[in-house]
């Protein structure tokens, strides 16, 4: 079978320095290609050129393989050719096209407009509408006839399996949902390819391998191509026909997910020891706290409901439980970010005592200066640089020399290496990965130099390799700097490897709080599976 798109000699550039050499593989109709590498390998940087985004290749040159009708705008996969057009029943006929070349800009858009992408954290949706509002919308967009729209609608609801969401407004839907309305609004436009990057990097265990079912059924059931890029194994080995390994720009394997994947691996393991940390006095103290919300559909609801514990200076403590526990509500009342309805947190400041219930500059506001908290949806300023991101952007007045060596120290401690450190500081977010931009946002936070940190789903973005060098950052922030750190996560492997307490909710309420491996131990089966079970 001819393929649908083919890779050829494919280099890229950026400011003479190469992020993509001799990149060469083809893509067939119904074929699930996954792309795995670490943090900037230059997964995203070749998804966006197969799309045609961005600026085009340095040499090298992409080629689809498609039908293509003379008489309006319908593109279809290549095995349609000398099939009537589904939109004005004239024959489609075969075209190979030069995706980046200049006189084929006509094409290239319409190609581009058959072709859909799903992002790792932009669900895209309109968050006032319906779920089946959203979709409608999607086939408005491509003037799919009126008459048809609702049964079309449900139709892909149905295959996404949320047709019990439907009337669901989409900003109160869970993660997962959004994104499998995402996949439904990408599917109405009838793609003959589908980019998906990192599209369930933030995601529990279950919800992800449900939604990696969806895309490998999505592709085969619509006879379309998929690329799928990752730097975790499981979603390469639920999803992908083949895979390709991207190391440092070049293709370091290709062949069957289950030996790329063994050589992704290669090299990974975690032999570095660090001293016992002699835990000091609390920091933290939260008393019978509870937090109580107004929903229309619910009525009152209680995110946090009588929840009381004690931190340590220098622990690093845990919050974990499903979706929905109240990790997050809870995580944020600790920062400072929403009052408690009722309860007692104080945060101890030097030898004061602050009551965190109390607004103001001299009770919650001074406390809120020493605390560093990085959402699970951090933003960067994407018109400055990774400097000015980690100094001036965020109010941080150095001089320039000691701007440098700062944003180096700390970005070393956010997990990348010295001299990658140097060689990003004057790059824009848009020219980093994802899981760079997570560390950079990282950074941020620790540039502060925060005596207490909250982390909500820290490793979300980041491939193995990655995390564990943010781990072992962790931890020689902890040792070095006397800071006391709270993860909020949905990774057991994570929490396993680095948290000394913690602390299991269900319904707004702490249900287990002691040593990570009894917490760990005393997990329901549901628990364990929408989280994940760690490795022993």
């Amino acid at each position: 079978m001819k393929p649908l798109i083919t890779i050829e000699n494919l280099h890229m550039d950026f400011d003479g320095k190469p992020v993509l050499d001799n990149i060469n593989f083809e893509i067939h109709e119904s074929e699930v290609i996954g792309i795995i590498g670490r943090s900037g390998a230059g997964k995203t940087v070749l998804m966006h050129l197969i799309r045609g985004v961005d600026q085009p290749p340095t040499i090298g040159r992409i080629i689809y393989h498609i039908a293509m009708c003379d008489h309006c705008e319908w593109v279809d996969v290549p095995s349609a050719a000398g099939t009537p057009c589904p939109v004005c029943g004239n024959s489609l006929k075969p075209r190979d096209v030069d995706l980046w070349a200049e006189e084929n800009e006509p094409l290239k858009r319409r190609i581009m407009h058959r072709t859909a992408i799903m992002f790792q954290r932009t669900f895209a949706l309109y968050g006032n509408d319906r779920v089946i509002e959203n979709v409608l919308r999607a086939l408005d967009d491509i003037e799919y006839p009126a008459e048809k729209a609702i049964n079309r609608a449900a139709d892909l609801l149905d295959q996404v399996r949320l047709s019990h969401r439907m009337m669901h407004i989409a900003r109160d839907l869970s993660g997962g949902e959004k994104q499998r309305v995402v996949l439904a609004r990408q599917l109405a436009k009838e793609p003959v390819m589908l980019f998906a990057d990192e599209p369930t990097g933030t995601l529990d265990p279950e919800t992800a391998t449900l939604v990696h079912e969806m895309l490998r059924d999505s592709a085969k059931n619509n006879s379309m191509g998929m690329v799928v890029t990752s730097h975790f194994s499981q979603v390469v080995e639920d999803v992908a026909d083949r895979a390709i390994f991207l190391k440092d720009g070049e293709i370091a394997m290709i062949g069957k997910p289950s030996e790329v994947i063994k050589k992704f691996m290669e090299g990974y393991s975690d032999a570095e020891k660090y001293a016992k940390v002699e835990i000091g006095q609390n920091i933290i103290i939260s008393r019978d706290v509870v937090k109580r919300y107004v929903s229309v559909d619910r009525g009152v609801v209680k995110a946090v409901n009588g929840v009381s514990f004690e931190i340590p200076e220098r622990e690093i403590f845990g919050i974990i439980g499903k979706s929905g526990a109240g990790k997050t509500t809870m995580s944020r009342i600790i920062a400072g970010i929403i009052e408690p309805t009722s309860g007692e947190l104080n945060i101890r400041v030097g030898d004061t005592w602050v009551d965190m219930t109390k607004p103001g500059i001299e009770e919650r506001g001074r406390a809120k200066a020493y605390i560093g908290l990085l959402h699970q949806e951090y933003d960067l300023y994407p018109h400055r640089t990774v400097l000015d991101n980690l100094t001036d952007a965020i109010g941080l007045e150095f001089p320039k020399e000691l701007a440098v060596r700062k944003a180096i120290i700390t970005l070393k401690m956010a997990g990348f290496m010295e001299e990658k450190s140097k060689e990003i500081l004057n790059r824009y977010p848009s020219q980093l990965s994802e899981g760079e931009r997570h560390r950079v946002a990282l950074a941020q936070v620790l540039i502060r130099e925060p005596r207490i940190v909250i982390l909500d789903e820290p490793s979300g973005t980041m491939d193995p390799i990655t995390k564990l060098d943010v781990k072992h950052s962790i931890l020689t922030s902890r040792n070095e700097m006397d800071e006391t750190f709270i993860m909020v996560s949905h990774d057991m492997e994570f929490v396993k490897d680095i948290c000394d307490r913690l602390a299991l909710m269900r319904g707004g309420k702490i249900v287990q709080i002691g040593p990570t491996s009894e917490v760990l131990a005393s997990l329901t089966d549901e628990e364990r599976q929408v989280m994940g079970k760690p490795t022993a």
